[in-house]
C-alpha cells in the first residue's frame, strides 16, 4: 500500500511538473547578431525574409545612406538610381527588395524594385515627382505611395505586371500602402472625408479599400499584414494614446505597451507574432515581440546581449520567428538580427523530469 501511494504521489507530482515545464518551455529566448554598417557609423534594418536575409540602409564611408541586403552576416551595398542615397524597406522570399532611391533629376526620389543585381525605377502615378516602395510580396508586387500632383498629395499604389495603380483613399486626400501579402491584400493608412478624423488603417482587397477603424480615437495605421489577413499597426485609444494593435476577423485588439504610453506594431508573421516598439515606464523606447497573448521586451529575452546594446525598434519578423530592427550600440544606431534559441520541446522536458522523479521515488522505497 505504501509503495502504491508513493507511486500515485509521484505520478501526480510529475503531471504538475510537466505542466509547469511545458509553460516554461514557451518562453522564447534569442541570440543577437550585429549586422554592422557599410563603412560608416550607423545602420537600420526594416525587412526580413523567410531565409533570414535582412534589408535596410546604412551609412557608407562617404557618409551617405545606401540600401543593403545582409545574408549570413555579409552586408551588400545595393547602390542608387543615379542620385546620392537609397533606402530599402522590405525584402521577399527570393531576395527582391523595395524602397526609395534618389534619381539624378533635381533631388527627386522614386520607388524601386531590386532584383538580380539591378535597381529598377518604378516611376510614379498621377504626374507627381516622388514615390516610395514600402513592401514587396513573393510575386514581386509592390505597394507604397506616390505623389499624385505637385508635392502636396500622395496616394497608395499597387505595382503589378509593370503597372503602378493608384488605390485611392477613404474619401480624403492622401493614403499610404505599408504592407502587401501574397494574396495581394494591402494595409496602410488613408484620410477620411470627415475632417475630424485624422487617418484610418485600411485593408485593400479585390479592388476595395475597407476602413479598419481605431481603438476608440481618431487615428490608426496598418503597418504589417500576413497571408491570413491579420493586420498590425498603431491606433489612438479614446485617451489619444497610440497603442499597437492586432486586427483579425473584424476585431481590433489593443496590445498594450511595455509600461509606457505608446507602442506600435510594425510586422506580423503567419503565426500572429508581432514585432514592434513601445515606451517603457521610464520613457525609454524598447523593441518588443508579441506572442502567446503577451508583449515582451526583447531586451530581456536575448541571451548574449551586452551592456552596450539597447534594442529600440523591432521592424520585421519571419516565419521562423527571427526578428530584425535596430537599436543603440554604444551611441550609434546599428541593425540587428535576433534568432530564436533552440529549446527542447515541452514533451521531452516533461518525460525527462517524470523519469527522474519516479526513479528517485523508487530508490527511496528500495524498489530499484
Amino acid at each position: 500500500m505504501q509503495i502504491r501511494k508513493a507511486r500515485i504521489c509521484a505520478a501526480r507530482a510529475a503531471v504538475v511538473l510537466s505542466l509547469s515545464l511545458a509553460s516554461w518551455a514557451t518562453a522564447q529566448s534569442y541570440t543577437i547578431t550585429d549586422l554592422g554598417t557599410l563603412g560608416g557609423a550607423q545602420s537600420y534594418a526594416y525587412g526580413i525574409n523567410e531565409t533570414g536575409q535582412v534589408t535596410g540602409y546604412a551609412l557608407t564611408s562617404g557618409n551617405l545612406y545606401h540600401a543593403f541586403i545582409d545574408s549570413n552576416g555579409s552586408m551588400r551595398d545595393l547602390g542608387t538610381m543615379g542620385g546620392a542615397q537609397s533606402y530599402a524597406l522590405a525584402i521577399n522570399a527570393t531576395g527582391q527588395v523595395t524602397g526609395q532611391a534618389y534619381t539624378n533629376n533635381n533631388g527627386t526620389f522614386h520607388a524601386f524594385r531590386y532584383a538580380n543585381g539591378t535597381m529598377q525605377d518604378l516611376g510614379t502615378t498621377g504626374g507627381g515627382p516622388n514615390s516610395e516602395g514600402c513592401s514587396i510580396n513573393d510575386a514581386g508586387e509592390v505597394t507604397g505611395y506616390s505623389d499624385t500632383s505637385g508635392n502636396t498629395r500622395f496616394h497608395a499604389f499597387l505595382y503589378a505586371n509593370g503597372v503602378m495603380t493608384d488605390l485611392g483613399t477613404l474619401g480624403g486626400y492622401s493614403s499610404i500602402g505599408y504592407s502587401i501579402n501574397n494574396k495581394r491584400q494591402i494595409t496602410g493608412g488613408a484620410n477620411l472625408s470627415d475632417p475630424g478624423q485624422d487617418e484610418h488603417a485600411f485593408l485593400y482587397s479585390n479592388g476595395t479599400m475597407s476602413d479598419l477603424g481605431t481603438l476608440g480615437g481618431t487615428f490608426s495605421e496598418g503597418l504589417g499584414i500576413n497571408d491570413e489577413g491579420q493586420v498590425t499597426g498603431t491606433a489612438f485609444t479614446s485617451a489619444r494614446l497610440r497603442h499597437a494593435f492586432l486586427y483579425s476577423v473584424g476585431t481590433m485588439q489593443d496590445l498594450g505597451t511595455l509600461g509606457g504610453t505608446e507602442s506600435m506594431g510594425e510586422s506580423i508573421n503567419g503565426a500572429g507574432q508581432v514585432a514592434g516598439w513601445s515606451n517603457t515606464s521610464s520613457g525609454d523606447t524598447h523593441a518588443f515581440v508579441y506572442a502567446d497573448g503577451r508583449m515582451q521586451d526583447l531586451n530581456s529575452l536575448v541571451d548574449n546581449l551586452s551592456a552596450d546594446w539597447v534594442l529600440q525598434y523591432g521592424q520585421g519578423v519571419n516565419a521562423a520567428g527571427q526578428i530584425t530592427g535596430y537599436g543603440l550600440l554604444d551611441v550609434q544606431h546599428h541593425a540587428f538580427l535576433l534568432t530564436p534559441t533552440p529549446e527542447p520541446g515541452a514533451c521531452g522536458i516533461a518525460l525527462i523530469a517524470t523519469f527522474g522523479l519516479l526513479r528517485r521515488r523508487r530508490k527511496r522505497l528500495g524498489t530499484v
